[in-house]
């Protein structure tokens, strides 16, 4: 994360990059969704449904939700090849051109002769998309399955849908063993939300931008300027020497984390300005900073590289 991301020009975007409609399998038109996020407060998000044969290769077609406090961004999860343990891929790419051009995927399962995962997310990314590797845990991701994904800028390292279904909705070994071998990815919050469970409203991205467009938000995600949260805000964070000073609403815990065991936590109660010691992640080339509120919600900031600062 750009330690300049909370002094930046602009304010906090909040938005949801992971969610399926009727054109899918989810249970409720385009435009309900994109009104339900509205009226739950989100700024924007990402109408992501499945991009497969059986529903016709749909990017679907938001901008007629736009209004002057809510926008969209136009997306897709992509499926295309197998991974190493049999299954087909899932992609996530926010900002993909409507005129994309499909792969041979007609189903939720693998057909031989299929473009490979690798393949599909360097075509998104070089089509103008901010690309994600999905739900790495519910998916079976391996890390040969995660290390091949070399077009993407970010791992989903919670999806509310997975955690609500099946307890499987986090990502974080998958972003830091890749961030271990110097990938620097980002790190994105999302619900995958299909409204035929309670999927919805758990996990988002804060977007610093200068306004609430989808070419500004896009830019901003691709830059890194943002951060991923289930509630918690994060309002600043600084490094001087050994010491990570977070600013954040009032959270119990406050917790910096480092390369392989390197860790460290302070906690409290109501805690808003927060001092780390965090010699113990002094030979670690990132760190990324997770706060936990009384209510167990956590905000997670994206890796910061000790060679950017």
């Amino acid at each position: 994360m750009p330690l300049d991301t909370f002094s930046r020009p602009g304010r906090f975007f909040r938005g949801n990059l992971h969610t399926h409609s009727t054109l899918s399998d989810g249970a409720l038109e385009p435009g309900e969704v994109c009104r339900r996020y509205a009226a739950e407060g989100y700024d924007f998000i990402c109408l992501s449904d499945h991009f497969l044969g059986r529903f016709g290769y749909p990017v679907a077609d938001t901008r007629p939700y736009r209004t002057n406090s809510f926008t969209t961004i136009l997306g897709a999860e992509l499926h295309s090849g197998r991974m190493q343990n049999g299954e087909l891929w899932h992609l996530l790419a926010v900002g993909l051109p409507d005129d994309f051009q499909p792969p041979a995927s007609n189903g939720f399962a693998p057909e031989d002769g299929q473009e490979s995962g690798p393949e599909i997310a360097h075509r998104a990314r070089d089509a103008g998309a901010f690309v994600a590797i999905a739900h790495p845990h519910w998916s079976g991701l391996t890390m040969d399955d995660a290390r091949s994904i070399e077009a993407a800028h970010a791992v989903e390292i919670y999806n509310h849908g997975c955690a609500t279904g099946c307890d499987r909705g986090d990502g974080f070994v998958c972003l830091d063993l890749l961030l271990s071998e110097g990938k620097r990815l980002t790190a994105i919050a999302t619900d995958d939300a299909h409204f035929t469970e309670p999927d919805h409203f758990g996990g988002w991205v804060m977007v610093r931008a200068e306004e609430n467009s989808p070419e500004a938000l896009l830019d901003a995600l691709k830059e890194g300027h943002f951060y991923a949260s289930q509630g918690p805000e994060l309002r600043g964070i600084e490094i001087s020497g050994s010491t990570v000073h977070v600013e954040s609403s009032a959270v119990s815990s406050v917790i910096v984390q480092g390369q392989g065991s390197a860790a460290r936590a302070t906690h409290g109660h109501s805690m808003t300005r927060t001092a780390v010691d965090a010699t113990r992640c002094a030979e670690s080339p990132w760190l990324r900073v997770t706060v936990i509120d009384a209510a167990g919600r956590r905000a997670w900031s994206n890796p910061i590289w000790r060679d950017e600062i």
